[in-house]
């Protein structure tokens, strides 16, 4: 043991190394923190989807992150949430059940183009002793920072009222006396209604549809007609960018696949290298040291194994029995068991077993399975450690490979899930590059971290390469 800590203090004679193993911490940090922020649970439950849990957030959007590297300044999205203090709130009591409430709404918008979609998601909270609620009234009003005042209509509050601007035919028809004089509007826009999104930021001093730059308001005007009833309203304005990864076509936001494929990908390539290695070089071990028969029936196996292609197993059990990642790993590690390694462990332990200790062993009466777990064992274990930190990065690669094939767990959010379905949607032809850019830097990132380090401690632990 001593002489292992002292080996693997060398490291820091190596800066490959040394950068290897920053980035495995990064990646290992980085597990930790989805873990700890977003649950298990929770991870499924977002990334499964389902009513209302990614509807606030834009479709097909890049990063935010995007605008550094543009000169024209893209609109990102703007969530305001009534709930969480965003709009100013006011209470008119009219008689004892009716109320009207009004929530006003005002947002810099400095952006050199429109956004891609306005919607209003409101809540209307009823008594829970009322079965047959009556149901509010809202009305919304929009000011733009010149001092226009533009009436959006109104309508009735049913549960979850959903009012998108671009769905509704009343207010595309409205919005053609809003349009300024002077404002290019095409023909084909004319014939389809006009685009919210584009006349409720139009710019009056320009001929081109531009946006107008400053301070906007949205004042929702809801009126209730029950005793102790309420509304709350979310104003979401989606632009063509949203947060740190982006989103997909599902609306989910991809740092939830990037941030947890970290802690998936690290414990099946670190459970299915230690499992493989580990069990390899025991079964190498026993074969070895006891010979005959067991040795034969070992390497006999191992050649029959070595035969068998890996992934055309996997991807016959994921199509017709299950996609499980936990018996994909299971499936991994016996059928890497018995593989090349079983023939180099075996190499290394025939001179391990004629040394002199090991005869020293045999004469004070030492058991076979001592002698095989306390002398032979432990002796090649520093030369164990390289091929178990090269060989994460390969497993790591293996679950992505199902993924991108369609036989990765459906349920976990991964890289290769991300990938799959990025290439579905065409994302490459569509020119969304993030999409799989950003899961594929992470892998390729995965892998030289591993590969940095391990080969570096090859050089440490193997007397071959030492001073080379």
């Amino acid at each position: 043991m001593r002489n292992l800590l002292s080996s693997l203090s060398e490291i820091r004679r190596y800066p490959s190394a040394i950068v290897g193993l920053l980035i495995i911490l990064a990646l290992a940090a980085m597990a930790l923190y989805a873990v700890i922020a977003i649950p298990y649970r929770e991870a499924i439950r977002l990334w499964q989807g389902g009513v209302g849990v990614w509807e606030e957030y834009p479709r097909l959007a890049p990063p935010a992150w995007f605008n550094l590297f543009t000169s024209k300044k893209v609109p990102a999205t703007i969530i305001l949430k009534s709930t969480e203090g965003d709009a100013e709130r006011t209470v008119e009591q009219r008689s004892e059940a009716t109320r009207i409430i009004t929530l006003t709404y005002s947002f810099d918008y400095d952006y050199d183009d429109f956004p891609q979609e306005l919607i209003v998601f409101f809540n209307p909270i009823y008594p829970t002793s009322t079965v047959t609620p009556s149901l509010s009234f809202a009305s919304l009003t929009w000011y733009t920072p010149d001092g226009r005042k533009l009436d959006l209509g109104s309508f009735t509050l049913t549960p979850r009222k959903v009012f998108r601007f671009a769905q509704d035919t009343a207010l595309t028809r409205k919005l053609k006396k809003y349009v300024p004089e002077g404002v290019l509007i095409s023909d084909k826009e004319l014939e389809r209604g006009l685009i919210p999104e584009k006349v409720l930021f139009l710019d009056p001093s320009r001929q081109q549809p531009t946006p107008l730059k400053g301070t906007y308001t949205l004042v929702i005007k809801a009126t209730t007609f029950e005793v102790g009833a309420d509304v709350e309203a979310t104003f979401a304005s989606y632009g063509l960018l949203y947060g740190l990864a982006g989103t997909d076509h599902y609306r989910r936001d991809l740092t939830l696949p990037l941030l947890w494929g970290a802690p998936i990908a690290l414990s099946f390539g670190l459970l299915a290298a230690l499992g493989t290695t580990v069990s390899t070089m025991i079964i190498a071990a026993i074969g070895t040291w006891f010979g005959g028969a067991v040795d034969q029936i070992i390497q006999r196996i191992t050649e029959v194994n070595m035969v068998l292609p890996l992934l055309p197993i996997l991807i016959m059990v994921g199509t017709f029995y299950s996609r499980s990642i936990w018996l994909m790993l299971g499936l991994v590690i016996l059928l890497s068991i018995f593989g090349a390694g079983i023939k180099n462990f075996r190499a290394i332990f025939l001179q391990v077993k004629e040394a002199a200790y090991i005869e020293a062993a045999r004469s004070y009466g030492a058991g076979n399975f001592r002698i095989v777990f306390r002398y032979l064992v432990p002796r090649i274990i520093p030369m164990l450690i390289p091929g178990l930190v090269t060989g994460v990065p390969a497993y790591v690669f293996l679950e992505a490979s199902l993924a991108y094939l369609g036989l990765g767990d459906p349920s976990l959010p991964t890289w290769g899930k991300v990938i799959n379905d990025a290439n579905q949607m065409g994302a490459l032809y569509n020119g969304q590059y993030y999409w799989v850019l950003e899961p594929a830097v992470l892998l390729m990132v995965t892998g030289l971290g591993f590969a940095m380090l391990g080969f570096a401690l090859d050089r440490i632990f193997n007397p071959r390469l030492r001073g080379m």
